[in-house]
């Protein structure tokens, strides 16, 4: 393989893989798929399969109906291989003769891909009606070693199928043979096929079929020029057979050699077509052919920079709806209910007992349960007179299920409002997410989460978690409140005592000591207790603080409502949790998928082969040179 030919196969080897990641990556981008694109096309039928095989050219007789495409064929096969019928759209599949040993050596399906491959055992074959795109295949001793020889349909044909064959042949073909005649040369679509072959950089030898010799000698020439005019065809050769039926079915059809442009001379003997395969240069020939599909693959406005730019702008139009939907808050809850402040008390009271040590965890232990001893007939009193008292946590979860729902109106307020700004992303997939039934459906799921969701358990996660930050953060202060607890155990006897005989009356008189013993925690958490009188008891609580330590009394107030923050925002994160779960689904992580394509490292991957490509065909040369 030469230097060129080994640049261009490192090239398309880097592109398909890369251009395989930007497909699956920018498949949420909802674009049409690559294949059935003329440079993708191109990509997988013509450079993929062949780049790397410079020995071999593929050789394709085309034309349209009734031209005597299946003549021409078995001449250049040197027998009748072929079947040649009057009929119009005769030939209803590509049939191709290969050298001894190809099929061993070359893989067939990757040479032709748009076709399923059949062993072609006899000449009626191809005129089989089926929508399958098939292709028959066989070897043949007449072919030359390098070469691929087909004959395809008509590529003006009524029927559509007969195009798509013929266009699938032409883009894996090298070399086409352009059997042409007085009537087809000018026809529309004959010009339309040769005029992408002549983009692809295609070489063609042209046939004009069924002359009226000598009178046609004089008129060719205008033929040829309006041909090659409208369809950029450069041709290598051109050839002359005479209109004589005999000859063409005992393949003994004379072909005139004419000469292009027009000379004062031509050869006057006939020549035996197949002698055009001696004259095809071949490496010349692999080389233009594979410029121009490169060519047209980097081509701006008819390759893969056009895809590019598609991939670019679509991503930009996900990032808009993207940027829609995350830049205006789904829902503001100003009012979601704090914990019941008698539990967040009791699982600091509970957790500051399990870090007392030695005698002052005995003498705080004992103290503890004489006070609540105490104390249990005043609750029984209190709930006697006010009636049961609903359980905190039980209260907590209606105030908290009375928030959900009102943010999930909000939620569903400003979705609606998304909805009516019509951009074309988010409208189509908000509005089932609207539907009256699926907001049932949400609803009743978040209500059956909500009930399943243990409060309790919840805090004291959260209080273990957070004085444990506060132990590690301020070793000091918390050893300060540790010599603190030790020395309201030393007095809480007298304490208790002197309240008792001076007629302070147990209830409040325990209930101060208690919360006195419990140092700063009490008084900066300004939380009463849970016993008549509370107030007096958090006054004692503050009274200890501002003479004994004013300065932590601050920090622990702010720690305590951080701990209530940290509480309240694992509700609201649970919250955000399922809403994004039952309401938006994948809606949010799908949008700004897709809207990171345009800048992701697949699309950056093509994007730089596709520079390398373009800057290879600037120093190659991209275009066919003149002959």
């Amino acid at each position: 393989m030469s230097a060129a030919l080994a640049d261009y196969a490192a090239l398309v080897a880097r592109l398909q893989s890369s251009l395989a990641a930007l497909e699956r990556s920018a498949r949420g981008l909802e674009l049409p798929p690559l294949a059935g694109r003329e440079w993708h096309d191109l990509l997988v039928r013509k450079l993929v399969p062949q780049l790397g095989d410079q020995a071999f050219l593929i050789v394709a007789v085309t034309g349209g109906t009734n031209v005597g495409k299946s003549i021409v064929f078995n001449h250049l096969a040197g027998f009748a291989a072929s079947e040649a019928t009057p009929r119009a759209a005769g030939t209803k599949h590509p049939v191709c003769l290969l050298p001894e040993g190809f099929a061993a050596a070359h893989d067939l399906a990757a040479l032709f891909p748009s076709f399923h491959l059949e062993p072609w055992t006899d000449p009626a074959q191809a005129l089989r009606e089926t929508g399958e795109h098939l292709l028959f295949w066989r070897t043949s001793g007449s072919v030359p070693a390098n070469l691929l020889l087909l004959d395809t349909p008509d590529i003006d044909s009524d029927a559509v199928v007969n195009w798509q064959r013929a266009d699938a042949v032409r883009q894996s073909a090298d070399v086409l043979i352009a059997v042409l005649t007085q009537q087809k040369y000018n026809d529309a679509a004959v010009k339309q096929f040769f005029r992408q072959a002549a983009a692809e950089q295609k070489a063609v030898v042209v046939v004009f079929n069924l002359c009226e010799l000598p009178d046609d000698d004089d008129v060719w020439p205008l033929w040829l020029e309006t041909f090659t005019a409208e369809t950029g065809v450069a041709p290598l050769f051109v050839y002359l057979a005479p209109n004589d039926r005999p000859a063409a079915k005992s393949l003994s059809l004379c072909f005139h050699e004419r000469r292009w442009p027009v000379d004062a001379g031509h050869a006057a003997d006939p020549v035996a077509l197949q002698d055009v395969f001696a004259r095809l240069r071949f490496g010349d020939i692999k080389l233009q052919t594979l410029r121009g599909s490169l060519a047209l693959i980097a081509d701006e406005q008819q390759g893969l920079p056009s895809y590019l730019r598609e991939v670019a702008h679509r991503s930009g139009e996900f990032r808009t709806a993207a940027e829609l939907l995350t830049a205006n808050q789904l829902a503001e809850v100003d009012d979601w209910p704090a914990p019941p402040t008698h539990e967040v008390i009791r699982q600091v009271r509970e957790w500051w007992a399990r870090q007392r040590q030695g005698w002052s965890a005995t003498v705080h232990g004992v103290y503890d349960t004489v006070g609540q001893t105490i104390l249990t007939p005043f609750r029984y009193a209190r709930d006697w007179l006010q009636g049961p008292v609903t359980p905190p946590w039980e209260l907590y979860r209606e105030q908290e299920w009375n928030a959900i729902v009102r943010a999930l109106g909000k939620v569903y307020t400003k979705l609606e409002w998304l909805c009516d700004l019509g951009h074309p992303l988010l409208k189509g997939r908000l509005e089932p997410l609207l539907d009256g039934n699926t907001r049932g459906n949400v609803l009743r799921a978040l209500e059956a989460d909500h009930r399943q969701v243990d409060f309790a358990a919840l805090l004291v996660d959260t209080v273990e978690r957070e004085l444990k930050s506060f132990r590690s953060e301020n070793p000091q202060l918390f050893q300060w409140f540790r010599r603190l607890d030790e020395a309201t155990a030393a007095a809480r006897p007298a304490l208790t005592i002197v309240l008792g005989i001076t007629g302070v009356g147990l209830p409040l008189g325990e209930a101060a000591t208690h919360l006195a013993s419990q140092g700063l925690l009490q008084g900066a958490m300004h939380v009463a207790g849970d016993v008549v009188g509370g107030t007096a008891v958090a006054t004692v609580g503050e009274t200890a603080i501002s003479q004994t330590a004013s300065g932590g009394a601050g920090y622990l107030q702010a720690r305590f409502h951080r701990l209530q923050a940290a509480f309240t925002s694992q509700r609201a994160a649970w919250l955000a949790d399922r809403l994004q779960r039952l309401v938006l689904g994948q809606l949010a992580a799908e949008l700004q998928s897709a809207a990171g394509v345009g800048q992701s490292a697949e699309f950056r991957a093509v994007t730089t082969v596709l520079r390398e490509w373009q800057e290879h065909l600037a120093r190659t040369g991209g275009r066919q040179s003149s002959r």
